[in-house]
Parts: C-alpha cells; structure tokens; sequence
C-alpha cells in the first residue's frame, strides 16, 4: 500500500470519526448536563430588574457547562446567541448549545475578531442577547479580553455577569480548569445587576468587569 494511499485512508478514519462524534458527543453532553441539573438542588441569585432590551452576558470559559440553567432563568423566552470556536471541541459545544435552545456565532473575539464581533454588534442590534467567554477560547484564564467590551461600548448594551457555583465539583486539569459540578449537591447560579460600560474608559470598563467575574470565580 502506497504512502499515499495510507494517508487518505487515516484522513477518511479521522473523517468519519469526527463526523460520528458530532452526532453521538452533543446529544450524551446534554444528557449529563441535565443529569447534573436534575440532581443538584439549584439556586438562583438574579437580578432585581431584568431588562427587556438585548445584553451582553459574559461568564468566565471553566464555568460553560451549565450556564444555560442560568440563561433560561434570566430569559423565559430564549433570545441569545453565544460566541463559540471554530475548533472542533467548538463545534461540539455549539450542538450543545442548540439541543438547549441557544444559538451561536462561530469564531473568537481573538481569533478572526473582527468578522465575528461585526456579527455580535449586528445581533445585539438585531435584538439578541450575546453570550461570550472574555477569556476564551484558549486563554489567558481570567483575563478580560476586549471583545466583550467593544461590543457593549459599540451598542450601548449593558454587560450581565454570569457565575454558577457548585458546592461540589471536579476540575480539570485544562488551561481555563473547567468546572465539573457533581451531581446530588447543591449550585448557586448567579446573575448580576446589568452594568453600563458605555461611558468608561476601555481599562476602567476591563478592570470593572474582571472584578465582577472573579467575586464568584473557582479557585
């Protein structure tokens, strides 16, 4: 068998590997977060007024995993679309976020910035809630990047923070140490009052919206 011939069979292998774990990976996922949901008593610190207009909500990249619970409590009906990697574990999580009614913007606010946060101005104009990870996708962990703040600052959309705290979890050993609540427990999900960023300095609003992200961050 040649070199050649060996090469196009692993790509197929890889191929059909990858397109059977987009079919068979969101579906388990979502079953183990409803699982984590069904089990943990759940706690909701919202805020005293929910605006009616479209947010920006931003929540730390190690607390993704069940921030559509929060996101549901804040919205009745679903409005939101949440920035997402174009890697493959992105596209992963954005099967996820659609079994859980919620839509995505594929790309980084890093990475290709400027296509993906044109298509967040357009959809926080548009009347959507946009969903971002400002330390995402790869990190620094918990460093404020600037697309949540440009798209806030460019739209005049106040900036909600979001937080899920479990009593008891696992954590992984990866750049951002994703957080893993276990089942049979208890989480806090909180959601913060909306912050008004428009007026501020772009370090000020970086410094402001850090703060409010780590007053619930996992060690």
């Amino acid at each position: 068998m040649s070199e050649e011939t060996t090469l196009t069979f692993k790509q197929k292998k890889k191929l059909f590997i990858r397109a059977l774990s987009l079919k068979v990976i969101p579906h388990v996922g979502a079953f183990l977060i409803r699982f984590i949901g069904l089990t943990n008593k759940k706690i909701f610190h919202t805020p005293s007024i929910i605006p009616t207009e479209p947010v920006v909500f931003a929540f730390w990249h190690s607390d993704l995993l069940m921030q559509s619970y929060n996101y549901a409590k804040f919205r009745k009906i679903p409005k939101a679309r949440v920035l997402i990697s174009e890697h493959f574990d992105g596209e992963i999580i954005a099967s996820i976020m659609t079994i859980f009614n919620l839509g995505t913007i594929r790309g980084s606010s890093t990475r290709g910035g400027a296509r993906v946060l044109i298509n967040a101005i357009k959809e926080l104009k548009e009347g959507n809630d946009i969903g971002i990870t400002p330390d995402g996708p790869k990190g620094p962990r918990y460093e404020v990047s600037d697309g949540v703040i440009v798209m806030a600052q460019k739209t005049k959309a106040k900036v909600v923070i979001y937080s899920v705290c479990p009593s008891k979890y696992w954590q992984l050993k990866s750049w951002d140490k994703f957080v893993i609540p276990k089942p049979f427990s208890h989480i806090d999900f909180y959601a913060s009052e909306p912050i008004d960023i428009v007026d501020m300095e772009f370090e000020e609003a970086r410094g402001l919206i850090k703060e409010k992200l780590m007053l619930h961050a996992m060690d």
